[in-house]
This record gives C-alpha cells, structure tokens and sequence, in this order.
C-alpha cells in the first residue's frame, strides 16, 4: 500500500502539478473515518462526554503531525532558485497548462444559458418547488442568519442567531448564510422576485461592514483561530468547507445579480487566505499543506478556478490549484476505483473543482479524471434514484444491496454530482449524462422536499424495506432549527430548476439543445424567438410524455434583419421506445431517430413554428448495481424517469408467472379511482376516530394527516360489488348499492370478515368465493344510528349482521362483524359510519403490482412525504 501510494503521489507531483521538485508520498487520511461525517461530528462536538471527543480526535490523522516530527524537515523553496520571496508569479510559471481566461483553456463547449433567460410554467410540479423555496427565502431573518458574522467581527447583534448548525457554538456556523447568497442569487435571476433582491442584498451589505471591522480581509462567522487549528492539523471541523460556500455566495451575487461590493469583498477575502497558504507552505512544506486537505475543504479549488476566469489574476490560478487534493484526485487520475469509505461529499466537490481546471487550462488529465470518477460511481455506486452514498460514505462497489437502509444518498451529494454531469454534458453532449441529469433531479432532488411545506427538507434519502424519509436519523428538518449541509445545498437546488433544461451551442450557425423536459419558456437570442416548452402531465393510463415546443415574437421592438439559421437539438431520452415515438414540425411527420440520440433540426425559425413530440413511456426494471448473484432478483421499478415506491412497511416481493409480462404484473390505476376513495369514520369524546386497515386487522384510529400511514391505511377505495364504477356517491344515492372496501395500498385486496363477533381482516379479491356467499361483500343501508348522514354495512353472507366498533371507541379498537338486538341503540351507534372523500389520494403516475403475499400501491418517490415505501422489490418467476 505504501509503495502504491508512493507512485501515486509521484504522478501527482509531476502530472497533476508539474512540480519540479521532490515530493514525498503520503497516504489519503480521513481516520477515523467517522469523523468525516457531518453528522457525527456535529454530534461529537456538541456532546458532553469528553471522553469520546478525546479518543475521536486522539487518531485525528494517522500521519503523524506533532511538530517534532515535522521540524527535521526544512521548508521547501517551492520554485525558488535563490532566496527571493515567495512568488506566485513565479510558482505561475512552472506550472503545467497554466492558461489564461478565453487563451489556454479548452473551447467549444456549450454555454449555460442565463437563467434570467428562462422561466418555468405556473402551478407545474418544478414551480411549486419552486414557489416552496421561495416562500422559504423569504421567511428567513437577515439578522439572524448574520448574528454570528457581527459577533466575530465584534459588532452590535441585534436579533436573535438561529440554532443547530448555524448555532454560535458550532463550528460550521455560517455555511448556511453562503449557501443562502447563492440561493436568493439564482431565485431572484429566474423570478425578479423584490423582496428576495431587497433580502439578498441586506446580507451582502451586512457582511462587507463585518469584513470592514475586521479589517484584513477575514471574513466568516467562527474567528480566525479554526484555521490555526486547521494548519497545525489539530481537530476543527471543515473551516474552509463554509469559507468555500462564503465565497460562491458572493461571486453569484455579483455575477447573477450584479453586486459590485460582493466581487470585491471575494477577492478581499482570497487575499487574506492566500496569504494564510503561502505561509504553511513557506513554514513548512507542500506536503502539510496537502495533509491539511484531509479536513474537508469542500470546493475550495471550484470557486477560485470561477474567481480567476473573472480576474485573470496568476495568484487565483495557483492558489485554485493548490486546493486540488492531490491524494484523491491521483488515484481518479491512474483510474483506480478506491472510492470505498470516501467521504463522498467531501470529495464529489474536489472533481467539480478539477472539470474547472480542465475547463480553465485546457489539462486533459483533469477531463480524463471527471470522466473516469462519474464513470465508477454510476457503473458501482449509483441508486436508482441517481443519487449515491450510504451513512455519507461510498462502499465497496456493486455492493449495494447491503447498503439498503434509512441513511442513503446524502442530499448534498446528489446536489453536487448534477454540477458534475452538467459539465461532462457540455463538453461531450453524450446523453448519458443528459439521461443522469434527469433521473437525478426527478427522484434524488425533487423528493426531498415535504411536499408544499417551506423550510422542510430531508438529510438523507432512505432506500431500503418499508422505510419513510420522516423516520431516518435525521428525519424532516425545521425551518428554523438544523441548518445541515443539506438545507444549504437544498435552497439552492430549488432556487435553480430552470438551470440545465436548454444550452446553448455558438458558431456560425447557432445551437440550442434541449435536454430537460420542464414546462417553461426560454428567451432564445439567437433567434430573437421566445420558445415556450408545454409537457402535457404524465399520467400512468396514457404512457406517452407529450411535448409541444411553440416559438413567438419577442415583442413589438423585434429584431427586424436577416433571419438566420439556427440548429435545435432535442433528446430523444433513453427510457423511450421506438413503437410510438413521434416528432411533427408545423403538423408535418418527421423521422426520429433512435432513443439515446438528438433529434437535430436546422432552418430559420419563425414565430407560429410548433414542434410537437411524443414519447412512449413504459415501466421497466433496473437491478440493484451489485454482482453477487443472490442479489440478482433485487430491482426497481421505473416509469420513464420517475422511480417508482411501494407503499408497504417491509415487505417487497413480486412473484411473475413464468410466461407474465412486467405490465401484467403491474397495471396502471385508472383515472376514475381517486372518485372512489372513501373514508370512514365515527365520533367519540375523544374526537374523530377512522376505520383503518393495520397489520392484516380493521381497527379504529384516530383520524390522521394527510401524507402519513396512517392516512394510507385510512382510506380504502368503493368498488361495486357488480364491477360497475361509479364516483363518490350522496349518501342518498349510496344506499342499497353492494359493495367492497379495497384498501389503499393493497390493490385487488378487500375488506372480507371472519365470523360473527370475530375481527375484519384483509384478503386477495381473487380468492374471494362467489357474490351472495362472500364474506368481502357489504350492502349499504341507512345509518341505524338514524342520522341522514350515516351508513351502515350490512354483510351480504350474513344478513341482518353489520360491521361495528363496539361501546366506549379508542384507537386501536378492532372492528367485528355482530347481530343487534332489536332495541340495542349502543350497537346502533357503533355500526353507523360518517363517509369522506379519502384522506389518502393515487397520484397521477400510480400503479397496482402483483405481490407473493399482497398486492402494491407504486407511486413515485417524489410524491411521497411520510408514508413507508420500498424502493427495490425482490421480483422472482
């Protein structure tokens, strides 16, 4: 291990940096790996029990690093021949593919287009996600989110600071507040939103009187002696992590919204760090400077490769560069696959930060790097979802069936392996990347907001058996009291869904691809056209994704020259089928060519042009990347690019017959379904209780929120007991009809008693006897209670008997079958039910899946807020 470490590290002295003197080799450290997790050391840190953050932090890093062992070496002349001072001009020029802006650096990639170019459609799926965030942005108080910066600065602190990991006693205080300027930056770039510029721009202005009254530059929320700690390798956690998210907040306000002072204020900051590494390296050696990159530095070498493409300064270049954790990037670069027991998100940033060099100085080895990295991670490390990481950390390759569990896909990670899709898919257009780009934003970012509510987001994403995102470790968060990592890398994912859904191509006939399927609409300059993209929804019974692109005037100012022509590029994703596929220009057929390609079309395009696509979507199964063989019946379910869940608390078995398609396995829920769902209740002291199917039993439950279990198990769908589908009826109309009660989530199942004075329970309706004899069929009659807004449910097979609760109801009362007595009005009461419309609603993509032992609601992982779902189903034949 030593010897290969060592070659690593001599690769990475002379092809990564191009250095030109000796480097000795070291080992990448994250020991003991728990410590890179952001949530255990926010644990260990805010723990009264020192003996643990004692024997933690006594193993902070197996190289050795007290400063005996450190002062037989003598400090490096890094690139002095002589005794000169320290030059970064100097170190400049010996470094390899040095480049500057728009000389060196590779050309021909396609551009980002502006997203104060594109807007997203009103009450779609990604504007209310939007809209979410948005309200969220708003609700958060300038003063608190900047308390702790004015407490370092030694400034007054009115307000109050906000708790968890923005608390004045954590340490990555203020890597929210970063996170936030670059949030509001994008929100307001793609809605012009006042009150967020107004916001935004309070937070800047509040942060430049703090780097003033400090005077040197230094700019953060916890004081300048974390990275004492920081360079004398002694425990701190991660400050260059947040000073990282500090500086990207102030470069996308100054280049989305176009504030001067915060540009300034980043290059004020880098000068004071700069100063801080140059003098490690100057003290010491190179080699504590990259030692102390085993503390996480989030992408460190990302913002300054932006801030030099801003400045053109050497210094930005060289110092970018120094942040490139050579240990890890050497073994990208040799294409080894050692990402196992990584910290994931400490590193994904560390290769955004690499695609910039290459993009900045045109270094092949960096492209070569990226490509490689997203390479193993989506061959061995890669959920359905497109996200990765369990517990914060990347296993052992295509080993993941074991890693099934609450903690999967750490929602920074999934955040951050987006920005490195979007610039392989500039540099190659390759839609595999395009295809990775929607999976990962469709299933890992949409889902982790709780639906419309602001400020409430998960940590992780669980993927195992019968589990729910409300019940991880960290579970749902708070608008006001966590501030993890994921909350800051949240706000900007819901602030920039416009981003990555058009790019643009120039040359001397323009380009637009089109890669993202998202009702919007898109200013495209080239064509002084506005382009509107309208995706009809998708819905389960119909499986088709239609697509209308409609182009219009921009206005009566339009350009009135010579129009030129320009080339639209389309995906053709690779979830489609060719049987079905269709393009129409203007109404007129074109060819398409095959899934996993681009539809190209180039000609002068004019307002009232319309292209119209249609593509075919059906469901399809994705074994879990894992290669031992008991693993192999382990898959996901997919329709088009939305992951499918099963509603269930654990169980995940699908059994085909031997000659059974997938579709007659699963089938779609119909669109008249939702008319059907009931829920039934009744009244008592203790408030509104709904009869409720548990654990195979019918018992009486409180009456629950939407969006939980217990609501799935509340509400159960009317099906006539003559097959005949009818909507929610009046109760008027309800009488006399013949009925079965199917549960929610457990399709082709009902309701079905077991006797007189015996419990309800829940059977396959397939196994149900024939109608007159059955246990499963209930005749509705008017309430006994005598109300005319009750019923009662008469047993078909057994006539004059009912189902009831029985006296004094509470929750957890089973439900029986009995026989009244004539006069015995307490049995009345308790055989009478209240009829809603169903707490619990199918989704628009909902299916119904054949199980061993039950049936299956799937709908997509996205729609799911705290129900328990299963991911990966065990299908056997």
């Amino acid at each position: 291990m030593e010897l290969r470490s060592g070659f690593i590290l001599l690769l990475l002295s002379v092809a990564v940096f191009g250095f030109s003197v000796h480097v000795s080799g070291k080992e990448c450290t994250n020991i003991p790996t728990q410590l890179s997790s952001h949530t255990l050391r926010y644990d260990l840190l805010a723990s009264s029990n020192a003996s643990w953050r004692e024997e933690m932090f006594s193993y902070y890093h197996l190289i050795s690093t007290d400063d005996s062992a450190w002062s037989t070496l003598r400090p490096r002349r890094l690139m002095r021949e002589n005794d000169e001072e320290f030059s970064w001009a100097t170190l400049y020029r010996n470094m390899k593919y040095s480049g500057r802006p728009g000389t060196a650096g590779e050309t021909g990639f396609l551009k980002e287009v502006s997203l104060h170019k594109v807007r997203l459609d009103p009450e779609t799926l990604h504007w209310r996600a939007q809209q979410t965030n948005l309200e969220y942005l708003l609700m958060l108080d300038v003063d608190s989110l900047v308390w702790s910066f004015r407490k370092t600065a030694g400034l007054p602190t009115p307000g109050s600071p906000y708790a968890g990991w923005e608390a004045p006693n954590c340490e990555l205080r203020g890597h929210f507040v970063g996170h936030y300027m670059s949030a509001s930056a994008h929100m307001w770039a793609t809605t012009q939103n006042d009150a967020v510029h107004a916001k935004m721009s309070a937070v800047v202005s509040a942060l430049s009187e703090c780097q003033k009254a400090i005077g040197t530059g230094y700019l953060s929320a916890f004081p300048s002696e974390q990275f004492d700690r920081f360079e004398a390798i002694k425990p701190v956690w991660a400050p260059y992590y947040t000073i990282h998210k500090i500086l990207a907040g102030l470069l996308d306000q100054y280049t989305l919204a176009g504030n001067d002072k915060a540009y300034q204020m980043a290059i004020w900051m880098v000068d004071y760090f700069s100063n801080r590494v140059q003098n490690v390296i100057r003290t010491y050696t190179i080699e504590r400077h990259w030692l102390s990159l085993n503390e996480e530095t989030g992408g460190m070498n990302d913002v300054l490769y932006r801030l030099y493409t801003l400045t053109g300064n050497k210094k930005h270049l060289v110092l970018a560069h120094l942040f490139d954790k050579p240990c890890f990037l050497g073994l990208l670069a040799v294409q080894a696959d050692s990402l196992s027991g990584f910290h994931a998100n400490t590193h994904i940033p560390v290769v955004i930060g690499s695609q910039m060099r290459y993009e900045v100085t045109g270094d092949h080895l960096y492209k070569d790097i990226a490509t490689f990295f997203m390479d193993a991670v989506n061959s061995s490390h890669t959920y359905a979802t497109g996200g990765t990481s369990v517990s914060e950390f990347w296993s052992d390759p295509k080993r993941l069936a074991s890693t099934l569990q609450t903690e999967n896909e750490e929602s920074c990670t999934t955040y951050n392996m987006l920005k490195v899709s979007r610039h392989l898919f500039r540099w190659t257009k390759e839609i595999s990347y395009a295809d990775h780009y929607e999976r990962a934003l469709t299933n890992g970012v949409l889902s982790i907001q709780r639906g419309t509510e602001p400020g409430v987001m998960i940590y992780m994403l669980p993927l195992g058996s019968g589990v729910s995102k409300a019940h991880s470790y960290h579970g749902w968060g708070t608008p006001f009291n966590v501030f993890w990592c994921c909350y800051g890398t949240g706000i900007e994912s819901f602030s920039k869904l416009c981003d990555s859904i058009y790019f643009l191509e120039e040359g001397d006939t323009p380009g637009l691809y089109i890669i993202q399927f998202i009702s919007s609409s898109l200013s495209w300059d080239a064509t002084n056209l506005m382009l509107s993209q309208k995706v009809e929804p998708v819905v389960s019974w119909d499986p088709f994704m239609r697509v209308s692109l409609d182009f219009s005037q921009k206005g009566v100012d339009s350009f009135q020259g010579d129009i030129k022509p320009s080339k639209l590029n389309v995906r053709i994703p690779s979830w489609t089928d060719e049987n079905g596929l269709k393009a129409k220009l203007n109404g007129r057929d074109l060819p398409v060519p095959s899934a996993g390609s681009f539809l190209s079309l180039t000609r002068k395009w004019v307002s009232a042009d319309k292209l119209y696509l249609q593509f075919p979507i059906g469901l399809r199964t994705e074994a879990i990347k894992d290669d031992r063989p008991q693993y192999a019946s382990l898959q996901a379910l997919l329709f088009g690019p939305y992951l499918l869940a099963g509603l269930t608390d654990g169980e995940n078995n699908l059994h085909a017959g031997a000659s059974q398609s997938l579709d007659e396995l699963i089938t779609a829920v119909p669109s008249t379904y939702n008319s059907q769902l009931v829920s039934l209740t009744q009244d008592s002291d203790s408030g509104i209780h709904v009869f409720t199917h548990k654990l195979g039993s019918i018992t009486m439950e409180k009456l629950p929120a939407s969006g939980t279990d217990s609501a799935v198990y509340g509400t159960f769908r009317l099906v006539m007991a003559d097959d005949v589908a009818v909507g929610m009826l009046p109760y008027s109309d309800m009488i006399g009809k013949s009925v079965m009660l199917e549960p929610f989530s457990m399709p082709k199942m009902v309701v079905v008693h077991q006797g007189l004075n015996s419990s309800l329970g829940v059977t396959t309706a397939e196994s149900v006897p024939e109608a007159g004899t059955t246990g499963s069929i209930f005749q509705v009659v008017q309430g006994l209670d005598g109300r005319n807004d009750s019923v009662s449910l008469e047993s078909a097979s057994e006539q004059g008997c009912f189902i009831y609760t029985g006296p004094n109801l509470s929750a957890g009362q089973l439900v029986q079958l009995g026989c009244p007595s004539q006069a015995d009005a307490e049995f009345k009461r308790a055989a009478s039910f209240g009829v809603v419309d169903g707490i619990s609603k199918y989704h628009s993509i909902s299916f119904m899946a054949k199980g061993s032992k039950r049936n299956f609601l799937l709908a997509p992982l996205f729609s799911l807020r705290d129900e328990s779902y299963t991911v990966y189903f065990n299908i056997t034949t």
